[in-house]
């Protein structure tokens, strides 16, 4: 516990004093760089945060959230019965994808061509967006839904055909030749990532099959998730229904991008808690200072019987009240800019004209920012705790003064 007599004797040596000129800067240069290092921290995280958050929501966004594909037998009705699998879906939809050419006038281009029933087509995230144009329910035979960006890049509009050309071929008196099929615009979609949208197209099912000569048996089943984010729990769940087909998930697809971004966050963390240790190094040299300017008033407090104990308590008290008022201005800063580091971006954007987060690097438009708790916590708790070790040192010291030789040279 802390006495009466040794928080006055704390907040006594806290106060400025004019001979104490050059300890008040140390202090200062110590509460900024702290307070400092905790808000960029927070505002590195609370971005990388808010990155992966809109880029998984943009990546099960277009994606199915889990897929089982089978091996060779037709995948059994029965088991999408399973009461497992009903609580956690939210939809089982049937698909099948292959790859082909669109042809428009000169122009070709490779594309991924996704096949659905027309009734789950309009029960996707990318048709239901606020982006989407066209009829939801238009994806019938003969019918095509492309994205925005390919029809500027092909100046398709609504209404317009285009030729398709399939991998796989017919048979005919010359030879074997690929099947082309016309096919009219149905609709234009929007997922937000350009990487998807120019290279993925969607078709009918039925004329899917027919096109790349695929046989129903081999239909993939997309499983959308309530919560789609606590997937590998889920997938354990699936994995004991659907024993005898592969299945993979939206973060097993993009498993190397994500644990680059959990290797980049990690490493952005340790990089900036040398900030923080810098500037708590200054604690130290603060208080050294201090007891040198404090010893004829040490060696009084231990002539009156104040115990050593009782010196270090004191002193500890001041570089954990240094360190601990600077990680909450650190907090109260970290967390201001977090909220407002997008209206910042645009500002300094506007102001020196140039672009500080280009989307077709970054895939967003909007730096996006996610102000998450525990890591404030965790960040706070680094903060406090490397104050609390820097602090030891300079008690300690202050504790072994002799008050003889200290009053004798005063």
């Amino acid at each position: 516990m802390i006495s009466r007599l040794e928080k006055e004797i704390t907040f006594r040596f806290l106060k400025a004093r004019k001979k104490d000129g050059f300890l008040n800067i140390i202090s200062i240069f110590s509460f900024i760089g702290i307070g400092l290092g905790v808000a960029v921290l927070i505002v590195v995280m609370s971005v990388m945060n808010g990155f992966r958050t809109e880029l998984v929501n943009k990546i099960i966004g277009f994606n199915a959230h889990m897929t089982v594909k089978p091996y060779e037998n037709k995948i059994a009705k029965e088991k999408l019965d399973n009461q497992n699998l009903k609580s956690i879906s939210e939809s089982l939809i049937f698909s099948n994808s292959g790859e082909g050419i669109m042809i428009k006038k000169d122009i070709t281009k490779g594309i991924l061509l996704r096949g659905y029933f027309e009734k789950d087509f309009s029960k996707l995230d990318i048709v239901n967006n606020g982006n989407f144009l066209g009829s939801e329910n238009g994806l019938s035979n003969n019918f095509i839904s492309i994205s925005k960006e390919l029809s500027f890049s092909l100046n398709l509009e609504i209404g317009d055909e285009i030729t398709l050309m399939s991998s796989s071929g017919v048979q005919t008196i010359i030879g074997n030749l690929p099947k082309q099929k016309k096919f009219t615009v149905a609709s234009l979609f929007d997922s937000g990532v350009i990487d998807f949208d120019n290279n993925v197209a969607f078709i009918n099912l039925v004329t899917l099959e027919e096109f790349f000569n695929l046989k129903p048996k081999v239909r993939n089943l997309e499983i959308y998730l309530n919560n789609p984010k606590n997937i590998e729990y889920q997938k354990t769940l699936v994995q004991k229904i659907f024993t005898n087909e592969f299945i993979y998930t939206w973060s097993d697809m993009n498993k190397s991008l994500f644990s680059a971004l959990k290797v980049e966050r990690n490493v952005m963390f340790i990089i900036l808690t040398l900030i923080i240790i810098v500037a708590a190094f200054n604690i130290i040299s603060g208080l050294t200072i201090l007891v040198k300017n404090k010893t004829k008033e040490i060696a009084i407090l231990k002539s009156i019987g104040v115990l050593n104990k009782s010196i270090v308590k004191i002193f500890f008290l001041i570089g954990v009240i240094i360190g601990t008022s600077a990680t909450i201005f650190g907090i109260i800063l970290g967390i201001t800019f977090s909220i407002y580091v997008e209206n910042l971006r645009q500002f300094l954007s506007e102001f020196f004209n140039i672009s500080l987060f280009p989307e077709e690097i970054y895939f967003l438009s909007s730096m996006p920012s996610e102000i998450n708790s525990i890591s404030i916590l965790i960040i706070s708790a680094c903060s406090i705790l490397i104050t609390i070790l820097v602090s030891i040192f300079p008690a300690f010291k202050a504790a072994k003064l002799d008050p003889i030789k200290s009053l004798k040279y005063e």
